[in-house]
């Protein structure tokens, strides 16, 4: 049953015009960073509001105009507050350990998992699959391919205190990639998994407890052609790609050429919502020029226009009979049409990569990205922008508000962002949630729900508000 709340603290909004300046500008060294091509993670890790970085084997926080320092360490990770002290944590898929924040940025402290068998991971995410107010782990499971064997897929709950449990395992198939989303609005994150070796992709229903059943063919989001069981799939991402308030599915598919035909193209899965039974209509490539390396894609507004746009990375340099692959921006034009911008913008000449996530790291209004080992700087972004900063209190929702749903009703569309804690292949976007309003500066019309089915009541929301904040129960750091 849905729960009705009231604003209350500790979710930020920001309301103001950003003007675009041509391209994107890559800063990566007079930023102070030094990074490699591996997956990216974004987070608050000092508490202090700007978007600090997990890349390039290090933890980055982020000191606004002076750059990014490296506090310590830190593996390819996600990140959530899993033992809910008000603090942003760590879990590395690479070797299964986490890592707690120690706390105001001071490093990190790395905790065992429980026993668990013996495995190869490319991704997880954090979820609260259970709905407790703690987020639990889904860690994907892929293959040695030499002794053709296949590790399994596993959730750890969370007990609390740091304390994780093995409840569940899978080993049906070989996931490259892992994302979480409340795609039907039931207030319980569903888990979809991205398998290689044309094995077909997996949707994980969630009962609200925590009990995952497998439902991808019902739903539509297997994420294959006619004449394949699957597809060799690296990453998805969700998203509202066509404004209708609903979470759509990117299913990003590495299709080989060789005698096996004409192998499954990366797709766009559309939400039919509630009128269709929250099913999924394969609505094609939407413009997405076949490339065979296609790996992670990440998905934002990057224009600020109001509409989802995509970025897909490749992770060969040349490819079968000597195609070259490179990653791709792509500018959604509505009804599921996208254009390469790639050289328009600035971010063409990308080597191979898994890297690939978005945030404003320098608070501007617009998107900046991460990817191939560059941190690209926003000019583009024109018109107005809102952003939001979602805690939960801890007792029923997790403070890092992992899975709540934002949505800004616009007079000609619903929008909808959702907080993540993994996507693609094991990146991380901000957990900071953004909205390009295009030319729309008057009101816009706010409801969020929250893990758990709590909502926060539909309200207006004004331009001229600057901060307004969230809240379930408690206080957070």
């Amino acid at each position: 049953m849905l729960k009705w709340l009231s604003p209350a603290v500790c979710a930020a909004l920001l309301a103001l015009p950003a003007l675009g300046q041509g391209g994107f500008v890559d800063r990566t060294e007079d930023l102070g960073l030094a990074l490699n091509t591996n997956a990216a993670c974004w987070l608050d890790f000092d508490g202090e509001g700007g978007p600090d970085l997990v890349a390039g084997g290090a933890l980055w926080r982020n000191e606004g105009d002076a750059g990014f320092v490296r506090i310590a360490d830190a593996p390819p990770s996600v990140a959530a507050d899993f033992d809910g002290d008000g603090w942003t944590d760590l879990f590395s898929w690479t070797n299964m350990t986490l890592y707690r924040n120690a706390g105001r940025g001071s490093g990190l402290e790395p905790l065992p998992l429980p026993d668990h068998p013996p495995t190869v991971s490319r991704a997880a995410c954090w979820a609260d699959l259970d709905t407790d107010g703690l987020v639990d782990l889904y860690v994907g499971g892929y293959e040695n391919w030499d002794d053709q064997i296949t590790y399994p897929d596993m959730v750890f709950m969370n007990q609390g205190d740091g304390q994780f449990d093995l409840t569940w395992t899978d080993d049906s198939s070989r996931a490259r990639g892992v994302t979480a989303c409340d795609f039907d609005e039931d207030g319980d994150p569903d888990v979809y998994v991205s398998n290689y070796r044309l094995q077909p992709n997996l949707l994980w229903v969630n009962d609200g407890q925590g009990g995952l059943t497998e439902r991808a063919a019902e739903y539509g989001v297997v994420a294959t052609s006619e004449g394949f069981a699957g597809g060799h799939s690296i990453g998805a991402c969700w998203g509202d790609f066509d404004g209708d308030g609903h979470f759509d599915l990117f299913a990003g598919n590495f299709a080989h050429v060789d005698n096996r035909g004409d192998q499954p193209k990366s797709r766009f899965l559309r939400n039919l919502g509630p009128e269709g039974g929250y099913r999924f209509q394969d609505v094609g490539t939407g413009g997405i020029a076949y490339q065979e390396s296609y790996a992670t894609p990440a998905a934002a507004d990057y224009d600020n226009d109001g509409d989802l746009d995509l970025f897909f990375t490749t992770v060969y340099g040349t490819a079968s009979f000597g195609v070259a692959n490179h990653p791709v921006l792509y500018r959604n034009d509505g009804h599921f049409t996208f254009t390469d911008v790639t050289a328009e913008v600035g971010v063409d000449g990308l080597p191979p990569t898994y890297q690939a996530a978005w945030a404003d790291y320098d608070e501007d209004g617009d998107m900046d990205l991460i990817a191939g080992g560059r941190l690209f700087d926003n000019r583009v972004a024109q018109g107005h922008w809102i952003g939001f900063r979602l805690r939960g209190g801890g007792e029923t929702v997790n403070t890092s508000a992992v899975g709540a749903q934002v949505r800004v009703t616009l007079p000609d569309r619903v929008l909808v962002r959702q907080v993540e804690a993994g996507t693609g292949e094991g990146n991380q976007n901000s957990p900071y949630l953004h909205f390009g309003l295009g030319g729309h500066a008057g009101p816009v019309t706010v409801d969020i729900l929250w893990p758990g089915g709590y909502r926060t009541a539909p309200h207006e929301v004004s331009e001229m508000d600057r901060t307004i904040h969230y809240a379930l129960e408690g206080a957070v750091p």
